[in-house]
């Protein structure tokens, strides 16, 4: 029976998302705002939504194990998988801006979380650090919109817009309601599977969770791909990954201080790894393409391979 509600979490995910790039879009463009600023916001926090309830309920429970490995598998699926699958169906555009300020804050978050979380630990005050970062990040995402408003859209191609903004509105409202129930009954039955195959706390929220939770991102992001829009495609990943780590995280770690053995350097040089290989592809062309797209893809079932063949 969990097998028959995946199959039916996928579909909600599907048309969620389709809504979704569609409201946001036209949504953006109705404000002079750039998609790209609107993938790195609004869609990158709605679709990160999953993960915070998820790791936030764990950091209740006690769960460190569970709540960490959600926010670091989810980023390492956010690149490997969901930007691989977005780049064989369409090689990305970089934008200047995700190029010189935003990949680069992604990779600092990586390296900064790799650097606190030496000790297995994130501490109040580590916690506490997490969040002004993001709201410094979410600060300057908005004066930098209102700056370049005049220019929103410069070089895109026209976007199509809806009779009105409640159109708009509706459709991510709608969206994103589709995007968190679908990955929620995704996560819950996949839980309920990888629970009878005998995996443990740490291993089910690297893999089987992230992936859930990661859901919405990857409808997102490969429907914006089908539609061209590299700019929602990317900026989706790249601002949920610093999303995961800096508020997800930031609040779980407020809530209950997070301690466990269970994920290892190697989990955390990942994340490191693949981010820092986002940047490089970035910084060598003008988009991501097909070929880089199989990279990552190979890097993340590498990972996945290593992960189950210790159990």
């Amino acid at each position: 029976m969990e097998v028959v509600w995946l199959l039916v979490s996928l579909v909600i995910l599907y048309f969620g998302a389709e809504w979704l790039v569609s409201g946001a879009s036209s949504f953006a463009a109705r404000l002079g705002v750039s998609p790209l600023i609107i993938g790195l916001t609004i869609v990158s926090m709605g679709t990160s939504a999953p993960e915070l309830v998820v790791s936030v309920k764990a950091a209740m429970n006690g769960q460190s194990a569970l709540s960490i490995g959600n926010v670091l598998g989810s980023n390492l699926f956010n690149v490997g998988v969901i930007l691989g699958i977005s780049a064989l169906i369409y090689p990305l555009a970089i934008k200047r801006q995700l190029l010189k300020f935003d990949a680069p804050v992604m990779v600092l978050t990586a390296v900064l979380f790799f650097v606190l979380f030496l000790d297995g630990k994130i501490s109040y005050p580590e916690a506490l650090i997490f969040v002004f970062l993001f709201l410094a990040y979410m600060a300057y995402l908005f004066v930098t919109s209102l700056k370049n408003k005049h220019r929103a859209g410069e070089g895109d191609e026209v976007i199509k817009q809806y009779k009105h903004w409640a159109i708009d509105v509706l459709l991510i409202g709608v969206g994103l309601v589709g995007l968190v129930y679908g990955s929620n009954l995704l996560v819950d039955n996949a839980i309920v599977i990888a629970q009878k195959l005998g995996m443990s706390e740490a291993l089910i929220g690297l893999t089987i969770v992230a992936a859930g939770t990661s859901m919405p991102e990857l409808a997102t992001s490969v429907v914006a791909a089908l539609k061209k829009r590299s700019d929602i495609a990317i900026g989706n990943v790249v601002g949920s990954n610093i999303f995961n780590l800096l508020l997800i995280l930031g609040v779980a770690g407020l809530i209950h201080p997070i301690d466990t053995p269970d994920i290892n350097l190697a989990d955390s040089l990942f994340v490191v790894g693949i981010s820092l290989l986002l940047w490089f592809f970035m910084k060598i062309g003008t988009r991501i393409r097909r070929w880089q797209g199989v990279i990552f893809l190979v890097i993340y079932l590498i990972y996945f391979f290593i992960k189950f063949s210790a159990l």
